[in-house]
């Protein structure tokens, strides 16, 4: 209990320290929302994965997965590295960098607002966000109840408070390069933290090859006829497999929390840089979680599960390893769901302030600036205590439209955002209307999902009961549907093309100058 304690302790107290230490770069809006666009490869590169990678995948969704694909869900860590990281990376981190900085947008709303010029998108994207990432902030906690319990007994309700109140202290104090420098520790934890747990866990069966020839024995309920369907290559539902895929993988390109980190990087070669870690990071993280799942069928039972849920999986798993090893657990838990939590509440405050609040002010006093910076740190203490409050509530009385809103988000702000924003920052013939009609079409979409999942009603025929079989299904749905219909919906609608898109464009086509060494001249 001294070894667990100890390492929390030291834990927090760090996090704190670094909070205060980044106080002095956060005294105006860019410093505090952005880090001034001064951060480096790799604080931003543990910034993404660290936001990416929290409690509900390591504990929810590794188990959750693990026993529905056995070996083969660790295609979805690596879909979280090639797809989520690698190529968001290469598709939007540089483009995204270039033109914020250009149209001088710190937030996804704000850029909306200025790209398509419409007041009306930053205001209707900021209230998407705001809507759908508090539930989502609010299922980080989740993953912490069975694991505190596990090692401590302590009460879920405390270890939410303590969680919240230290995550505020340093997010408030010291902005986003407070968040940013914690991610990298954090970050740390997790690389190291994973490889020792699934060393660790795959040992109490003998080791990785024996823990594979008892996987294989073991039959699908869903097909008894598939032998060896949990160690086979892509387990014994690939469809299921391919959604749950693209949902957390593609899904990252239009999450405000994530783009928003191409916003701070510094330069060029920070983004060539921050690529290649971050891709090693999801390698290890994501990858490690998945593979760490796929083995749970090990050590529980189908019965234990449904009486559980799947949230029991993983902290079953990992029962009986040393106090060292259990507090190393605890941190890697802790770091997952506090860098993403810290993220999140950031990215809230400086959109309800900066894009909601602020269009609806006609006049900008000489203090405005020191009014929003006041404003975002009240908002990062209220979007904490909301999501808090919401998480013990759920937990307590086990309400069932909480934890459903829960699963909508991630394709709610995906479906809405990720075809607007990706062809903004591509296509200069992307129109306002376009824009409209992806927003209304995710939030309509994963609403109807959110009815169709507390049996509100259901949709007659064979299509709809596949697109609205679950919240991904629905999710991946919305994400690939919005990619058709934002071109499609562009090329009918040219009159609300923004008339000043050519000059929004010349940000990629200003000419800059470099060492040879980068670039070769035109007779060379």
């Amino acid at each position: 209990m001294f070894v667990k304690i100890a390492l929390l302790v030291i834990f927090f107290a760090v996090f704190v320290a670094v909070g205060i230490k980044c106080r002095s770069q956060s005294k105006n809006v860019s410093g505090y929302v952005l880090g001034g666009r001064t951060v480096g490869p790799w604080l931003t590169a543990f910034a993404y994965g660290t936001s990416y990678f929290s409690a509900v995948i390591f504990v929810g969704y590794a188990g959750q997965f693990g026993w529905s694909f056995g070996v083969a869900s660790t295609w979805i860590g690596l879909g979280n590295a090639f797809i989520g990281s690698l190529l968001a990376w290469s598709l939007l981190g540089r483009r995204t960098r270039i033109m914020t900085q250009h149209l001088g947008a710190k937030t996804m709303p704000e850029f909306f607002g200025v790209r398509y010029e419409s007041k009306a998108l930053k205001v209707s994207a900021s209230a998407i966000t705001f809507l759908f990432l508090i539930p989502y902030t609010a299922s980080l906690f989740n993953g912490l109840s069975r694991l505190f319990r596990m090692a401590f007994n302590v009460d879920y309700a405390v270890c939410v408070i303590v969680m919240a109140v230290l995550t505020a202290v340093y997010v408030i104090v010291g902005g986003y390069m407070a968040t940013a420098v914690n991610d990298f520790i954090q970050g740390i934890v997790m690389l190291v933290g994973i490889v020792a747990v699934v060393v660790a866990v795959l040992s109490k069966n003998g080791g990785f090859m024996n823990s594979l020839a008892l996987m294989s024995q073991i039959e699908s309920p869903a097909f008894p006829e598939l032998k060896g369907a949990f160690t086979s290559f892509f387990g014994p539902q690939p469809l299921y497999l391919l959604v749950v895929v693209l949902l957390t993988s593609l899904g990252t390109w239009g999450l405000p929390q994530m783009v928003g980190k191409f916003y701070a990087i510094k330069n060029e070669e920070s983004v060539k840089i921050g690529t290649l870690i971050s891709t090693f990071f999801a390698i290890v993280v994501a990858g490690g979680c998945y593979f760490l799942g796929g083995f749970g069928r090990l050590f529980t039972t189908q019965e234990a599960v449904s009486a559980e849920g799947f949230d029991s999986i993983v902290p079953t798993m990992l029962s009986g390893l040393g106090d060292v090893l259990i507090g190393i657990v605890l941190i890697l838990v802790l770091s997952a769901s506090m860098s993403t939590l810290s993220s999140l509440v950031l990215t809230s405050s400086s959109t309800l302030t900066l894009d909601f609040i602020n269009s609806f002010k006609k006049k900008r006093s000489a203090k405005a600036e020191q009014h929003d910076m006041l404003f975002m740190r009240i908002f990062v203490a209220v979007f904490i205590v909301i999501s808090a409050v919401i998480a013990i509530v759920q937990a307590k009385s086990r309400v069932t439209f909480i934890a459903q809103l829960m699963g909508i988000s991630w394709g709610a702000l995906s479906g809405a955002f990720l075809a607007p924003f990706m062809y903004g920052l591509y296509w200069k013939k992307t129109t306002k209307a376009s824009v409209v009609t992806s927003f209304c079409f995710g939030v309509i979409v994963m609403l109807t999902q959110l009815c169709i999942s507390l049996g509100w009603f259901n949709l007659p025929g064979a299509f709809f009961g596949f697109i609205f079989k679950n919240s991904l299904y629905s999710g991946v749905f919305c994400m690939l549907s919005s990619l058709v219909l934002v071109p499609l919906v562009s090329l009918f609608t040219q009159k609300t093309k923004p008339q000043a898109v050519d000059s929004m464009f010349s940000c990629y086509n200003k000419k800059v100058l470099v060492p040879a060494s980068e670039a070769l001249t035109d007779a060379e």
